[in-house]
């Protein structure tokens, strides 16, 4: 069994899909110099009870009269109390974004995207591999099988940045490495001061740690140069193309399909995407 096959549709999120709902910050957090963690409930109790979601899928958030930017919802299903996204500093929208305190007031729309496909993968052993920020579209599905934890065989993680200080969730890392039906590597690029995990390029730690294919599927989230390498060591591991899982990073503007802004040959990555494996990025134009 693969992990293609139908996925779950995407929640109705308004009578006019171009409408976001209004949410306030509940919390800021400071994940690295450049990551900031924004937490988001949205003020009106009945758009909340009706916002559903599954892992992987996106959200526009937006500053009202700024504009508006595509991020993973990385908070699980499970979590009630807030949406969480994190927000890499690296334009107009997401400066302003970061200037955001908590009661300040941002716009979300969605949620959009196809997310992971999860029903297939249950019953294997998942590995995923995260870089830097990739780790946010990761979190979401990893506390989601943690809730759901009997449902999956061994779980597996490497995470990896350039220092200490760009691995994003480091408040959460103690307590996934201390459980024991996890596995958890920790690595950085360089070597630096007190670090007592590994050091090395995510794909080179990869080829050393082996992980079976046998049974197996591996969700890779990271820069697309680290994708790239990654997917490459994971096919020289014996991972098919149907087993190993990734998400495209596409700028996307209406969200919906309708402006074509994110399309790639026929797909278009906020409707057809994120989340995609390699057999149908394989099926593709050479365009990424």
């Amino acid at each position: 069994m693969n992990v293609t096959g139908m996925r779950p549709s995407a929640a109705d999120f308004s009578v006019n899909p171009f409408v976001p709902y209004v949410g306030t910050v509940l919390d800021v957090i400071e994940e690295t110099p450049a990551i900031k963690t924004f937490r988001v409930c949205l003020d009106e109790r009945e758009a909340w009870e009706r916002f559903t979601f599954i892992p992987g899928q996106v959200a526009q958030l937006s500053i009202f009269g700024v504009g508006e930017a595509t991020f993973v919802i990385n908070s699980p299903p499970s979590c009630r109390d807030y949406l969480q996204f994190s927000v890499m500093r690296a334009g107009e929208v997401t400066n302003r974004l970061h200037g955001l305190s908590v009661g300040d007031k941002v716009g979300v729309r969605g949620p959009l995207g196809n997310g992971f496909n999860v029903e297939p993968m249950k019953g294997k052993n998942i590995f995923f591999v995260g870089g830097g920020i990739g780790m946010a579209p990761l979190r979401t599905l990893f506390l989601h099988m943690l809730d759901h934890r009997n449902d999956f065989g061994a779980i597996s993680l490497l995470y990896g940045a350039r220092s200490p200080q760009d691995l994003s969730y480091s408040y959460e890392l103690p307590q996934w490495l201390e459980r024991a039906d996890l596995s958890v590597t920790l690595t950085i690029d360089r070597e630096a001061p007190d670090w007592p995990h590994r050091v090395g390029l995510i794909p080179h730690v990869l080829a050393d740690l082996a992980p079976s294919p046998d049974n197996a599927v591996a969700i890779v989230c990271g820069p697309p140069i680290m994708i790239r390498f990654t997917v490459e060591a994971l096919q020289k591991l014996g991972f098919g193309p149907h087993d190993i899982v990734t998400t495209l990073e596409r700028r996307m503007k209406c969200g919906i399909g309708l402006c074509g802004r994110c399309n790639i040959g026929t797909k278009y990555v906020c409707v057809d995407g994120p989340v995609f494996t390699l057999a149908e990025l394989q099926s593709l134009p050479d365009e990424l």
